[in-house]
């Protein structure tokens, strides 16, 4: 039995959000495939993601000092334990699945918050002399994201941030089976959006089989 982490990023209804349409019908899918697998659902808009603040740093430098976890205040173990939480999660689970919209060319704010919680060093990531190697080989993900205007191609293509952000993310600590289901242009060309939104939920559905059955390509 494996574990998968859903996580969404929209405060949207479903039935108001292309991204988290696609991202049903994606878990749906794989559900049928995996019936056996465990499945965490990870509103970001639901659950508590402390900001990197001062008493976040003041609270790892303390730990970095040697200093025991009583030594920190209140505020600190609150923050850091909570940190803590959400890696130890992250690095339980066996597969990803980021469901985000475009948002002013790049992610919502609590994605970036919450990729701030996994990117720890000695947990995600460690450095060399060679520089920083990821530790999440055994791992694949899919980032599910929908756009209302065109950024595959064409000059809005360098414009586009938020995809790209989470594949380097998911690069640097170590993730290399990465597959993208992209839904766009529905405000750009609002009279085929019904038909940008159902293929893009047949896209979604052929990638969770695949997602189900195919192993980790490294």
């Amino acid at each position: 039995m494996g574990k998968l982490l859903y996580i969404t990023a929209n405060p949207k209804a479903i039935e108001q959000s292309y991204c988290l349409s696609v991202g049903l019908a994606f878990i749906e899918a794989y559900r049928k495939e995996r019936p056996e697998d465990e499945i965490i659902d990870l509103d970001l808009y639901q659950i508590r993601i402390p900001y990197l603040d001062t008493d976040v740093f003041s609270g790892w430098g303390k730990l970095q000092q040697g200093k025991a976890f009583d030594h920190l205040s209140g505020d600190e173990k609150d923050k850091v334990a909570r940190i803590n939480d959400l890696t130890d999660q992250f690095i339980s689970a066996d597969k990803y699945v980021f469901v985000t919209p475009m948002w002013n060319f790049s992610v919502p704010p609590r994605v970036k918050a919450y990729i701030d919680t996994i990117c720890i060093a000695g947990k995600t990531f460690r450095y060399t002399s060679n520089g920083p190697v990821g530790l999440l080989g055994d791992k694949k993900a899919v980032h599910i994201q929908s756009r209302g205007g065109v950024y595959s191609e064409g000059p809005a293509k360098e414009m586009e941030f938020g995809d790209r952000y989470l594949r380097a993310v998911f690069q640097f600590i170590g993730i290399k089976d990465v597959e993208s289901v992209i839904v766009e242009g529905m405000a750009q060309m609002p009279d085929q959006a019904q038909s940008i939104k159902e293929k893009a939920i047949a896209r979604a559905q052929e990638a969770a089989r695949r997602f189900a059955r195919e192993p980790v390509r490294a």
